[in-house]
């Protein structure tokens, strides 16, 4: 069973940046991919970017290819996900997944762990 807590989220200006984290808990992090999605209030919840277990391979929404980043530091069992240029269509509950499968996937049932979310609010 892998728990995972996502941290970084809050209010923050268009245009500005926020980077999110997220810890799994076990000393086989290293082992799992990792995705970001995110929920905003009235829609389903969407993919946002993922990433391999070393770390060579990552892949996003082509809604944030460009401004978001996702990186991993094995060392430190945390996957971060930079958020950069941020606009209001970017408020959601984001939150982070994982798999053992080597293959990363798109879709959120791609994934068997979730994380409770948290809230990123972005203001015009």
């Amino acid at each position: 069973q892998v728990q995972l807590v996502e941290s970084g989220g809050g209010l923050v200006q268009a245009g500005n940046s926020l980077r999110l984290s997220c810890a799994p808990s076990g000393r086989t992090f290293s082992l799992y991919t990792m995705g970001w999605f995110r929920q905003a209030p009235g829609k389903e919840r969407e993919f946002v970017a993922a990433i391999s277990i070393t770390g060579g391979r990552t892949y996003y929404s082509d809604v944030v290819k460009g401004r978001f980043t996702i990186s991993r530091e094995n060392g430190k069992n945390t996957v971060y996900l930079q958020m950069n240029r941020l606009n209001s269509a970017d408020t959601a509950v984001y939150s982070c997944a994982a798999t053992k499968e080597l293959r990363v996937g798109t879709r959120d049932d791609d994934y068997d762990y979730w994380g409770q979310g948290t809230q990123v609010t972005v203001s015009s």
